[in-house]
């Protein structure tokens, strides 16, 4: 499904729904669930993250993991119902991976990015997964950002890849 943005803003109101959504749809995995962010520098990756880590909770700045590579947030718990729950609460950790400076999938051993993956309680995104693609898992979902040259500089075109339907959306 393909989206336009016209604000950091809108960017982030449509992280929150994409998360949203993921949660709803997606089935109990014993391992990680990952999703890649794609796009050109400055073309709101980190923005949408920043839009992911504001629903789910996660109250700490957030910046591209490009010279660190990967940054771990904790999920807080949530106050819930008593017999409801929080599907966000499927998850305890968010990870934000920035492949930009890294080479090959191979790399990613050094960080541990194995157990990463094992680890159902993880919610993965990856900036510039083309540089990892290789061992990142068949189900990975994908989300590809634009920036149009010469238009409005605040907007933005994502298309979140495997997601029913077709066309172009306001967010």
């Amino acid at each position: 499904m393909r989206y336009r943005t016209q604000s950091a803003a809108q960017t982030q109101q449509l992280a929150r729904q994409f998360v949203e959504e993921l949660l709803r749809s997606l089935p109990k995995q014993g391992t990680a669930t990952v999703v890649g962010l794609s796009g050109e520098l400055g073309a709101g990756k980190t923005t949408f993250m920043k839009g992911v880590a504001r629903h789910l909770g996660i109250t700490e700045e957030i910046t591209s993991p490009t010279f660190v590579i990967q940054k771990i947030y904790e999920i807080p718990a949530r106050l819930i119902p008593e017999g409801e729950e929080a599907p966000c609460q499927r998850f305890q950790r968010l990870v934000h991976l920035d492949a930009y400076r890294l080479s090959s999938g191979e790399e990613l051993a050094a960080i541990g990015w194995h157990d990463t993956l094992t680890d159902p309680a993880n919610l993965v995104f990856i900036e510039w997964p083309e540089m990892v693609e290789s061992v990142l898992p068949l189900r990975a979902r994908r989300i590809v950002f634009e920036a149009p040259e010469g238009g409005d500089p605040d907007e933005r075109r994502i298309t979140i890849e495997g997601e029913e339907g077709e066309g172009a959306r306001e967010a």
